[in-house]
């Protein structure tokens, strides 16, 4: 979406969380506030304490009115302040000094957005980027903010569902099937059965969240030249090709393995909606070169929609001033117009 467009028409709010209170989280909040009207930004209230917001903006200088709100008053209040949803939970953070105190904040934060869209509050969840050392240190237990979320969404005495990391922006999207493991370890977790199953949820989320009646995913190989036909490692004629096909089989058009070398350039993109990458940086490098300042992670596999900023929590310019609100508002925008299609398959 470009930023001439008009503003997403979301009836609900979306629900950001504070991510950690010494990263740039709150600074690019401030920024995104800030232009709500020249983005055509959607109304969305933070999870946070508001004291933070405020003195954020005031180290930095930035004109941004807080006010405290519940739910039901986001929307009224977007025009005039930034609206903040208090959890109660003091913060006392100095940019760019993570600490363990900010933990139960941080946590805290997004359990209140997700219990705000599972109850109908808010269109979505939108999260700025946390630490994942710093809440280890404060006992959280679970290996990062995908799967916490998943463990939030799951029904009583049911399994979590399945979260799938898309990586997206307007010129591309990519699903990288292993993710955050050494490249070492890639083929050994690289199965049909997680290609397959990968596969089946990306396609039904890009069918209902994204519109697209009919996805097209292409698949990298995860070899040189997708193998050369086995001359080059034995994954992509053992493993991938074998997914494509059962792909295929239940009706899903899944093409590849394609060599990943020739798969990215502007040619080759037309002729897919989604990119499946077998591993980490083969999708992501990509697209972080394409669109650095601009891309969005979303969730794909959970019951609401999820997305953030395709960045972290960038400690070491925090509180200066320079940090860059796009991806956020990108990620904002993005979890309106998914919000949307989401209540429209529900309605």
């Amino acid at each position: 979406m470009s930023r001439d467009e008009p503003r997403p028409t979301t009836r609900k709010p979306l629900a950001l969380t504070q991510g950690d209170p010494a990263g740039i989280g709150p600074e690019i909040t401030l920024k995104a506030w800030l232009e709500r009207r020249e983005c055509a930004l959607p109304a969305f209230a933070v999870m946070s304490d508001p004291d933070l917001l405020r003195a954020t903006a005031a180290l930095l200088n930035l004109p941004v009115p807080v006010e405290a709100v519940d739910a039901a008053e986001t929307t009224a209040a977007f025009e005039r302040a930034l609206p903040v949803i208090p959890l109660r939970i003091p913060v006392a953070s100095t940019p760019g000094r993570p600490a363990a105190a900010s933990a139960k904040a941080t946590i805290a934060s997004v359990e209140r957005a997700v219990d705000l869209v599972r109850g109908g509050a808010a269109a979505a969840v939108v999260t700025n980027p946390i630490a994942k050392s710093v809440l280890y240190s404060a006992g959280f237990a679970h290996p990062g903010h995908t799967e916490f979320l998943a463990a939030l969404a799951a029904r009583q005495g049911e399994a979590p569902p399945r979260p799938v990391m898309l990586i997206w922006c307007e010129a591309l999207a990519v699903v990288p099937v292993t993710i955050h493991v050494p490249l070492a370890d890639v083929p050994r977790l690289l199965t049909r059965d997680l290609i397959v199953e990968t596969g089946r949820i990306v396609a039904r989320d890009f069918k209902r969240r994204f519109g697209v009646a009919r996805p097209r995913l292409a698949l990298a190989g995860l070899n040189p030249h997708a193998g050369e036909d086995g001359a080059l490692g034995d994954e992509d004629k053992r493993v991938v090709a074998p997914a494509v096909a059962a792909l295929k089989a239940q009706g899903i058009e899944a093409s590849g393995p394609y060599p990943a070398d020739t798969l990215f350039h502007a040619r080759a993109r037309a002729g897919y909606d989604v990119v499946m990458a077998m591993y980490h940086d083969q999708g992501l490098v990509p697209i972080k070169t394409i669109a650095f300042d601009e891309a969005v992670n979303v969730t794909l596999g959970l019951p609401f929609v999820r997305t953030s900023p395709d960045h972290g929590t960038a400690f070491d310019i925090a509180g200066r001033g320079v940090a860059r609100p796009d991806s956020l508002i990108a990620a904002l925008r993005l979890a309106a117009r998914l919000g949307e299609a989401e209540a429209a398959a529900h309605a």
